[in-house]
């Protein structure tokens, strides 16, 4: 093809990524042609896989699931650039999609790409701007909460995502969606079973205490610290990333699941958000609570609610990877770790029921 030639480094496997394919794709879509250079990895928080290139003057990040699709893994990446798709325009800090594959057969997956995104992930990294001044750092955390509050603001509908997730009966579902997924990890041969105090006394709170009345939104659905990019003059969020479990539903729960995930000095959770969470400096649950009611007009009086549910909902989901690691599915070392911070999540939730 006219214009077209790889630079394909040895990393990046064939298998996961067929440059000649690609470009043949990306000529069609009418983006600029040339050499595939500056080819490289970039890491995540997730299985999928992200690589960086550079073609005809312009940088693009390629994402598509991990090598060994899972069952929902194509879904998935569609979804993502559809809802980055309808965001675009809308002052959400979010990945810019440049163009989407929908179909399966470019790559063997669903893959887009995007615009790199100037920032820092702090759970790997912490410039010295934001290390050395805590005041930064409680920035970093309210521009966080902005961020999400700003995200469930926008009208859903108007933006053609009305049927990108089932709002009706959302807060319903949640205990025993979640239950039941804990049940399941029982076929994982090793595992003895969730050795998780007090899982239905937070399940039968929550069931008793869930608010009456709420307004479907979007929802990130993941939205800590780690899966946060920041600017590297200043503590602004750069972008949200990682939008896999993103849905319609009750957006007060990605306000809960910031509140719940905040990391503390010195515990397991902490460690989830790394460099950051380990300095802390980062403002408190009432200051987010009361940041975010500066960007919605959501009844705000129930953040405790959607702060245990974010708890046992993470926690289940966290347990999981314990009961593989259990199976010999995942590493023990990962297991372990994210078991504790299961128990750690439970107990806050304790905490705030009691």
């Amino acid at each position: 093809m006219a214009g077209m030639s790889v630079a394909q480094p040895v990393e990046v496997d064939r298998d996961v990524v067929d440059f000649a394919a690609v470009g043949k794709w990306m000529d069609e879509q009418g983006l600029p042609a040339g050499e595939f250079t500056g080819v490289a990895p970039l890491g995540g928080g997730t299985q999928n896989i992200m690589l960086r290139f550079t073609r005809g003057g312009r940088d693009y990040v390629l994402r598509r699931g991990p090598k060994h699709l899972r069952a929902a893994s194509n879904t998935v990446i569609r979804r993502e650039s559809r809802i980055l798709g309808a965001l675009d325009g809308t002052g959400i800090r979010a990945p810019k999609v440049i163009a989407a594959g929908a179909d399966d057969d470019v790559i063997g997956a669903s893959f887009y790409l995007m615009e790199p995104i100037v920032g820092f992930n702090p759970q790997t990294e912490l410039p010295a701007l934001h290390a050395g001044d805590p005041e930064i750092r409680r920035q970093m955390g309210l521009s966080a909460v902005e961020a999400i509050a700003r995200l469930g603001a926008l009208d859903h509908e108007a933006l053609g995502l009305a049927d990108y997730g089932k709002p009706d009966g959302f807060l319903e579902r949640q205990v025993p969606r979640w239950l039941k997924e804990l049940e399941s990890y029982s076929v994982n041969e090793g595992y003895s079973g969730p050795e998780i105090p007090g899982v239905e006394r937070v399940g039968d709170w929550l069931d008793r205490n869930r608010p009456a009345q709420w307004k479907p939104g979007i929802l990130h659905g993941d939205c800590h610290l780690a899966n946060m990019m920041f600017s590297y003059d200043g503590p602004e969020v750069a972008a949200m990333v990682d939008w896999e479990m993103s849905t319609i539903g009750d957006p007060l729960l990605d306000l809960g699941w910031q509140i719940a995930t905040r990391p503390e000095p010195g515990t397991t959770g902490a460690a989830l958000i790394g460099t950051l969470g380990a300095v802390g400096g980062l403002p408190t649950p009432e200051e987010m609570i009361a940041h975010y009611g500066k960007f919605s007009d959501r009844d705000l009086s129930n953040a405790t609610w959607y702060t245990v549910l974010a708890c046992f909902k993470l926690g289940i989901v966290l347990e999981g990877t314990y009961a593989r690691a259990a199976a010999g599915k995942a590493p023990k070392q990962v297991g372990d770790f994210l078991h504790a911070i299961t128990l750690e999540l439970f107990a806050k939730a304790h905490r705030l029921i009691e």
